[in-house]
């Protein structure tokens, strides 16, 4: 636990500054985090990052994630959608260009990218719209996870899926809701934009929803992991895993908050 705070701390040290910055230099540490996101995906298949694929796949997460015509004006205002299309072609290309390079073999590697790259495409428009959305999310998380760690070792007893997460209860799970509808409505009440243009009442529906979408974004994440057959996405942050490990329930919760137009 001391060497999870200590490095959680450090790792918040790191990422706050660039998202108190915004802009371009944020943009482009979140592009990073998505290519070192596709890395572990690549990672945990045994495939090799370096490769035709790999490098194709974690640059289209860069690309998808970076808001392409901010900074390119000839490019169209789709120039990410667009330019992730294009190497999901070059991508798919190989099945064409090498014999033992499959349909199947290609499938992985695009799937890896959107997977991630989606989802931090949305934190990217999350910070564009205002920093309080962001953190709006990040609250809701952090609430979930919290909550549904502390409710569940103290009251859990039924087990959530204990085939994809054996340590994961209802119990625990109704808590973090519990304690991400907390959060979000003294954060509301201190922010009265943050939830426009909904009202109070329905946005305290919505925490529900994000809170939940936030917690089955951890279990896929657990789901991929299991089927690998591997603890952790990755190493990078000792005591929490890799990127993945730490933004999982994000990569959920943004897109699901995109579609109710908080940003």
């Amino acid at each position: 636990m001391q060497q999870r705070v200590i490095w959680g701390a450090i790792a918040l040290a790191i990422f706050l500054p660039f998202l108190l910055m915004g802009g371009l230099p944020f943009q482009f540490f979140v592009g990073l985090l998505a290519m070192i996101g596709v890395a572990e995906m690549l990672r945990m298949k045994r495939l090799e990052f370096f490769s035709f694929e790999g490098v194709l796949a974690m640059l289209a997460a860069f690309v998808l994630t970076v808001p392409l015509d901010n900074y390119l004006s000839f490019l169209p205002v789709d120039a990410s959608l667009s330019v992730y299309s294009l190497i999901v072609f070059l991508i798919l290309a190989g099945t064409v260009l090498s014999s033992t390079y499959s349909f199947d073999d290609a499938t992985y590697p695009i799937a890896a990218s959107f997977y991630v790259g989606i989802g931090f495409h949305n934190l990217v428009t999350a910070r564009m719209d205002g920093l309080d959305k962001v953190i709006l999310a990040l609250f809701i998380v952090w609430a979930t996870d919290i909550g549904a760690y502390m409710i569940g070792r103290q009251f859990g007893k039924h087990k959530l899926l204990p085939k994809v997460s054996p340590n994961k209860t209802i119990e625990g799970s109704l808590g973090g809701i519990l304690a991400a509808v907390l959060v979000g409505a003294a954060f509301m009440l201190f922010d009265k934009s943050v939830y426009a243009p909904h009202s109070f009442l329905v946005m305290l529906v919505l925490i529900i929803l994000f809170s939940i979408f936030g917690q089955f974004g951890d279990l896929v994440e657990s789901a991929i992991k299991r089927y690998f057959g591997v603890k952790d996405s990755g190493k990078l942050i000792p005591g929490h895993g890799g990127i993945l490990d730490r933004f999982d329930s994000m990569i959920f919760v943004f897109p699901i908050m995109h579609l109710f137009g908080l940003f």
